[in-house]
Formats: structure tokens, sequence, C-alpha cells
């Protein structure tokens, strides 16, 4: 099959225009964050590779419209959208022996939220953790982030997050003490697409767990 000149330069302008909108998104959704608390300057795109950037991407499956899904083998986190359609985020997790597993839902959230560690945190790492018992506020140096979203099961707290962090590098990682990390920018646009009782599912292991 021939293609004519004139296809070829009008298919090549797609292309180049579809690049240069992608370009423009991303430097849109990592701009600067003026309006916030805390204000965030923007991100540098060349520091977020490509695959962990945020961005809308075909989605099948059955969980509904507004539910969070948690790749952890893949590093992503998926916010259903409907219509076989998801917001994909790149994402940070725990160490293998501290994560959650199967179905949560939102208990609460918070914007620039205090941390406070865990006794566990504590008795695994005094020196560094005993100090802040009392909560750290938050801030640029809270470990949270920006935003804060505390997941629950059976009314109970289970002291798994899914919140920012003041480590960008770390996203893809496999390091936390078990919460969920997302960039700033991220876990904002999250925060701002889920209701408190929304739905979480978390994988682990195999895709198909």
């Amino acid at each position: 099959m021939s293609i004519s000149r004139r296809g070829f330069l009008l298919g090549a302008s797609a292309l180049l225009a579809g690049c240069a909108t992608n370009g423009t998104s991303d430097r849109a959704n990592y701009g600067d964050r003026l309006d916030e608390k805390h204000p965030l300057k923007a991100m540098s795109l060349d520091k977020i590779k490509p695959e962990l950037r945020r961005q809308e991407v075909a989605y099948s499956t059955d969980h509904a419209a507004g539910t969070i899904v948690v790749d952890t083998p893949a590093r992503r986190l998926y916010y259903v959208l409907g219509g076989g359609r998801a917001m994909r985020y790149g994402i940070g997790v725990g160490r293998q022996g501290y994560s959650l597993a199967g179905s949560a839902y939102i208990g609460r959230k918070a914007e620039w939220p205090t941390w406070t560690p865990t006794p566990n945190m504590i008795r695994r790492d005094p020196k560094k953790n005993l100090k802040y018992a009392g909560g750290l506020e938050g801030g640029p140096n809270n470990p949270l982030g920006a935003r804060a979203i505390y997941l629950y099961q059976n009314g109970n707290d289970t002291m798994f997050r899914i919140h920012g962090t003041n480590q960008p590098w770390s996203i893809g990682q496999a390091m936390s003490s078990g919460c969920v990390r997302m960039l700033n920018h991220d876990v904002i646009d999250l925060y701002e697409r889920v209701k408190v009782g929304g739905r979480v599912h978390v994988i682990q292991g195999r895709r198909d767990a």
C-alpha cells in the first residue's frame, strides 16, 4: 500500500502534535502549586521517568468507577474512571513483608498531614523515630508529603496510607515501611478525585492475584 506525500505529512503533523500535547500536559501536571499551604515548585520533568508520570490510560477492570487499584508489582496506582479508562500514577511501595493486600476503603484523608511513627517503626529504629513519637507537623520535611489517604478495614485503621513524599526519587522503588508513596503533585490530584468511603484494592505478588 502506497502513502501519498500529503498523507505522510498529515500523519507526521498529527504525531508531532500528540507529542507536543503530552509535553504540555506533563508540564501542567507538574508545574508550580503556589496555592498550597506549603507552596510546591514545578518538578523538573527530566527527573520523572515518562512511564511514571500521571496520565489517563486504557484500563480494563471489573472494579467500579471511583475505585483505587494499587498494582504493587508494577509500581503503579490506577484510579478507575469507568468506560475502560483510568488515571495511572507511578508509585513507590513497601518492602516485602510490610505491605497491605486485598480490599480496604478510605477511612479519612488529610492535607499536609501530621506524621506519627507506629510502635513497630519505633521498635525497629528507635534512634530515628522515637523523637517523633508525639507527631511531626505537616510540611516540606514531613515524610507523608502534601496529602495522605488513610486505608481502613472493618472499621479499623490498617496503618497503611497512600501519601506524598519528600523523596521523589523513591517513586518506582520498593523501600518504604509498607505505605504507598506518590509524587506530591500526583497525590494532590488523586486526593481531589477520591471520597471518604471509596474502595481500594491492593494487588500483591502476581498480577492476577
